[in-house]
């Protein structure tokens, strides 16, 4: 019989929080079961095993993610789409290590159909690039393009990758308008790294496939 108030909602919540503050390498069925006070076979009930747990982890994880995406893009276009994507994407990886990182993982197919979430953050992800008049096959190129760009970035800093001294704000933004950047209210910051990428889409090199 399943232990009286424990859910797979709960189960797999509680997963996806082990996953940020353990790491997701270490999510195992007997860290939730230890979280929770309970045997491992109390959560059998719930999920299979861990690979059925990490790839909840990684539904779960892609629904917040996208909820976080559409937000910061909502009514925006162009360069401020752009911004509040990658400033979303960098928090949402920064803040949820374990959780990105499942997010990135190929899953099932027959998970990976199924989940909504990462449906989501493909179709955010071409339509704040659709802003910068890019066809086919120039429009995929340049989603990886940003994706390879905010993911390194992302992953980097969660890490402690970057081991210079000047601080990783600083090199993702900076305060005032700078030369060829566009400000975002109210704020008036400049974000160096989306200046850059809106710099590369807005000039992105076209036709020039060799056959």
């Amino acid at each position: 019989m399943p232990r009286q108030g424990l859910t797979s909602e709960r189960v797999h919540a509680a997963a996806a929080e082990l996953a940020d503050s353990v790491g997701l390498s270490r999510l195992t069925i007997a860290a939730v079961a230890r979280h929770f006070g309970v045997a491992d076979a109390s959560l059998y009930v719930h999920v299979r095993g861990r690979d059925a747990l990490i790839e909840q982890v990684a539904v779960r994880a892609a629904a917040s993610f996208a909820d976080d995406l559409a937000l910061a893009v909502a009514g925006r276009a162009g360069r401020q789409a752009l911004g509040g994507f990658a400033s979303a994407y960098r928090s949402f990886a920064v803040r949820h290590p374990g959780q990105y990182a499942a997010t990135q993982l190929q899953l099932p197919p027959e998970v990976g159909l199924a989940s909504a979430g990462h449906r989501r953050m493909i179709e955010l992800s071409y339509a704040v690039l659709r802003g910068y008049r890019l066809d086919e096959p120039d429009l995929t190129d340049a989603v990886r393009f940003v994706r390879s760009t905010l993911h390194g970035f992302a992953s980097l800093e969660s890490s402690g990758g970057f081991g210079h001294p000047r601080a990783v704000d600083t090199s993702w933004e900076s305060t005032g308008s700078g030369r060829g950047a566009v400000p975002d209210a109210p704020s008036r910051t400049s974000r160096k790294i989306v200046d850059a990428v809106h710099a590369a889409l807005s000039n992105w090199p076209t036709g020039t496939e060799e056959h």
